[in-house]
């Protein structure tokens, strides 16, 4: 019988569905990088969110690992290379949170928007300060999204839905620009001086380093403001910092950082800058989807080995 451990706090359906197909699993959410070195070797697969980091050290303690799925789209937690080199099958769970995260990127524009963070403080605060607190719309301004994965399409349709003109960088959406009229195929420099608002919905650079730094700022509107709910370091924090500071641009609104879980960080406190903590695709329904997808594809490996969703 298959022993399966979850790492990471995930919806009960997940554990439901490996015991309903005879797959033995234990939920251990407690444990230090020390506890799980020690007794990954047990496990015959492994279910993580974010949270757990599944480093090369974890891997080679792995002896009788065969699978290790991601509950959520993104595998920056997990060293590829090295599961790739003990031939070990990463799978993650694409468009399960996709329209939580796309939510929750025009929560924080319109939140950036309409100075909604300041509003309800000032208004505890016993403040009526509404005069302080003109605010602008969104609709007939420009959106660069960076990258058409599922997020960025679902955001795409959401803001022209809402009146914005819409433009995509992407290698991949000029292969499929035709079946999409209504946004306009563009690359980083147009959208940097065109954009009144930039979102992330790409993958980082192969080589780590960020897509925006303070050259790439320097070329955008003074009322232009960044979203970032897709990856730590798309956007240099500490160029990002300098450009808030001496108003070059309008705000930021960040949900994913360089460093997580963050405690400190030099963006805190800082005027127009909205931070959430990686909680994009955190809804009780993506979180469900997202459990259940990843179950499901377990007990496809191991009942009928079959793989899905593989990133190696």
């Amino acid at each position: 019988m298959p022993k399966v451990l979850i790492s990471d706090a995930m919806d009960s359906i997940a554990e439901k569905i490996l015991l309903s197909n005879k797959i033995e699993v234990d939920v251990k959410t407690d444990y230090s990088l020390e506890d799980l070195i020690a007794n990954i070797s047990i496990y015959d697969g492994l279910i993580v969110r974010s949270a757990t980091k599944v480093t090369k050290e974890i891997i080679e303690k792995a002896k009788n690992l065969k699978i290790i799925g991601r509950a959520g789209a993104g595998v920056d937690n997990i060293d590829l290379i090295s599961a790739k080199e003990n031939n070990i099958v990463v799978m993650n769970t694409p468009g399960g949170n996709t329209n939580a995260t796309a939510e929750h990127t025009l929560a924080l524009l319109l939140s950036l928007y309409r100075k909604i963070s300041k509003a309800n403080i000032t208004t505890h605060n016993g403040e009526w300060a509404k005069k302080k607190l003109k605010g602008n719309e969104i609709r007939g301004k420009t959106l660069g999204v960076i990258g058409f994965g599922n997020v960025g399409k679902r955001f795409a349709k959401i803001c022209h839905s809402l009146g914005l003109r819409v433009l995509i960088v992407s290698k991949f959406f000029d292969q499929i620009k035709d079946s999409f009229p209504d946004y306009t195929s563009s690359n980083l420099n147009n959208v940097l001086k065109d954009a009144d608002i930039i979102s992330f919905h790409c993958k980082p650079n192969k080589d780590g380093s960020s897509i925006i730094n303070t050259n790439e700022i320097n070329q955008m509107k003074s009322n232009a403001v960044i979203i970032n709910t897709a990856r730590g370091n798309l956007v240099s924090e500490i160029d990002l910092c300098d450009a808030i500071k001496n108003n070059k641009i309008a705000g930021a609104a960040i949900d994913v950082f360089d460093s997580e879980p963050t405690t400190k960080n030099i963006l805190f406190g800082l005027e127009n800058v909205l931070l959430t903590p990686h909680i994009a695709a955190s809804t009780s329904e993506a979180q469900i989807i997202v459990a259940e997808m990843v179950a499901n594809q377990f007990v496809e490996y191991f009942l009928k080995n079959k793989v899905t969703n593989s990133v190696t």
